[in-house]
């Protein structure tokens, strides 16, 4: 019992963080209406940052966080105003592969600029010992990623409910003539939208960098967060959150059941996709999803 209750504390711990990512995913979504594919590298390249002022620079952590942030928003910024905002009014699938070649050179960078070896925050973020939670000990590290990404996931709720610009951004996902027409600046709002995404991501990959390390692999944690955003729903962001703890809880069960009953090695790493497959069988918007109708 002991066993399966802390395959589900890792993997709440570990969909906190999906959750987070998958936020990014769906903000740009919803701006937008492209699937960033390069949300992973936004997340390596924020996490690899963050580790150059940490290690490298000797930067205290809390300015390293913070520096990490600004970067991001400078990283989303160039992005959108000089490879994306180019692309407005050109086909979708376009646009998509635009952000895939973006993934590969985002990756390209970090691999001249830090390698491939696997990289450890050095101070780490949390502490290093253990707390007693219902009588399992539970590393720090865990109990702060989680909590942290909780308190960043409301904030962004509140923020996207209540503020002027969260209110723009809703009107925006509604209908880009729409908003034109009540004098929100359309670009503005998807250049924001690039800004939440990337800061989202590089919180989760200081997070997970925090639990794992960070290497070049971590590009490839987007790819993973994709059937928790399909499981919420792609325009959904509350789904995005339900839909990242959901992954995470069934990766981590899976991955330990299996391997303990069965002997198999790896399900962790096609956990996420097998759900993806069984979700868009049953639910092809996902949970939160907005189904579309057309009239002909």
């Amino acid at each position: 019992m002991e066993f399966y209750l802390q395959l589900i504390i890792s993997g709440l711990v570990l969909g906190s963080i999906y959750a987070l990512v998958a936020l990014g995913f769906a903000i740009i979504f919803k701006s937008t209406s492209v699937v960033n594919f390069a949300q992973g590298e936004l997340m390596m390249f924020g996490a690899y940052f963050c580790y150059s002022m940490v290690v490298q620079y000797k930067v205290p952590w809390f300015w390293a966080f913070l520096m990490t942030l600004v970067f991001s928003v400078i990283l989303a910024l160039i992005v959108e105003r000089l490879i994306l905002r180019p692309m407005i009014g050109e086909p979708v699938i376009s646009i998509i592969m635009v952000t895939i070649g973006l993934s590969s050179v985002l990756r390209s960078i970090v691999t001249a600029l830090w390698g491939t070896q696997i990289q450890v925050y050095d101070p780490p973020l949390f502490p290093p010992t253990d707390v007693n939670i219902m009588g399992l000990p539970t590393s720090q590290v865990y109990l702060w990623s989680f909590g942290l990404s909780a308190v960043l996931l409301a904030l962004f709720a509140l923020f996207f409910k209540y503020s002027k610009a969260g209110v723009a951004m809703r009107a925006t996902a509604f209908s880009n003539q729409v908003a034109l027409s009540m004098g929100i600046p359309v670009k503005n709002i998807f250049a924001l939208a690039w800004c939440i995404a990337s800061v989202v991501s590089a919180i989760g990959g200081i997070l997970i960098g925090s639990i794992n390390g960070i290497n070049v692999q971590l590009g490839h944690f987007g790819l993973k967060v994709f059937p928790a955003v399909i499981l919420g729903g792609l325009d959904s962001i509350p789904g995005a959150a339900l839909g990242g703890l959901i992954v995470g809880v069934l990766e981590n069960l899976s991955d330990g059941v299996l391997k303990s009953v069965f002997g198999l090695q790896g399900i962790k790493e096609v956990a996420p996709f097998v759900f993806l497959v069984i979700i868009l069988m049953i639910k092809p918007y996902g949970l939160f999803g907005k189904k579309e109708i057309e009239r002909v």
